[in-house]
C-alpha cells in the first residue's frame, strides 16, 4: 500500500511545471516560515517567548530522535530501489524519518497547543511539506506519516515535561 500510494502521488510530478515548482518551494523553503514565526514569537511578549522556547525544545528533541533513528534503522529512499520521478537532488541517507516533516510537525503541534488558529495554519503547512516530500520523490507516504506522528509526540512530551518542571497548569495557556 505504501508503494502504491507513493506511485499515485509521485506519478503526478513532472507533468505540470508550475505545480512541480510549488512542491519544490514547499519542500525546501517552508521551514524558513516556521523559523520566522518562532523568532517573531520569541520577541513579541513573555507568553509568546515561552511558546517559542518550548517549540525550540520540541524541535531539538525531534532532531535528536531523527539522529538516533538514522543510526539504528535504514530504509532506502524510493529513487534508490525504483525508477521514480525525482525533481531535486537528495541525500542518500535513510528515507525514514523525514527530517523536514518531523521538525515541521514538532513546531506546528507545539504552536497548536497554545494558538489554535496559527497552529492550524502551521499544521496544514506541515502536511503540505510532507506531501511535497513524496511529490519530489524523496520519501514514501508511511515515512511521512511516521515522521508526523513522531514530531507531534515530541511536542506533547515536551509540553508534559514543561507542566511538571515549571508547575504550569494546562488552563493558563
Amino acid at each position: 500500500m505504501d508503494l502504491k500510494l507513493f506511485r499515485l502521488i509521485n506519478r503526478l510530478s513532472g507533468r505540470f511545471s508550475p505545480m512541480d515548482q510549488l512542491m519544490i518551494l514547499i519542500s525546501n523553503r517552508v521551514r524558513y516560515a516556521y523559523l520566522l514565526i518562532i523568532v517573531y514569537m520569541l520577541f513579541k511578549n513573555r507568553f509568546n517567548k515561552r511558546i517559542a522556547l518550548e517549540t525550540g525544545m520540541a524541535v531539538l528533541i525531534s532532531f535528536i530522535a531523527h539522529f538516533f533513528i538514522h543510526l539504528f534503522y535504514f530504509r532506502p529512499r524510493p529513487f534508490k530501489k525504483r525508477r521514480v520521478g525525482i525533481l531535486i537532488p537528495s541525500k542518500m541517507d535513510s528515507s525514514f524519518p523525514s527530517k523536514h516533516t518531523i521538525l515541521a510537525f514538532a513546531a506546528s503541534t507545539t504552536v497548536l497547543m497554545f494558538h489554535r488558529t496559527l497552529g492550524t495554519i502551521m499544521m496544514w503547512m506541515s502536511a503540505l511539506t510532507g506531501f511535497s516530500r513524496i511529490w519530489v520523490g524523496h520519501h514514501y507516504p508511511f515515512d511521512i506519516v511516521g515522521s508526523a506522528i513522531l514530531g507531534s509526540m515530541t511536542s506533547v512530551v515536551t509540553r508534559i515535561i514543561s507542566f511538571r518542571k515549571f508547575g504550569q497548569k494546562p488552563a493558563d495557556s
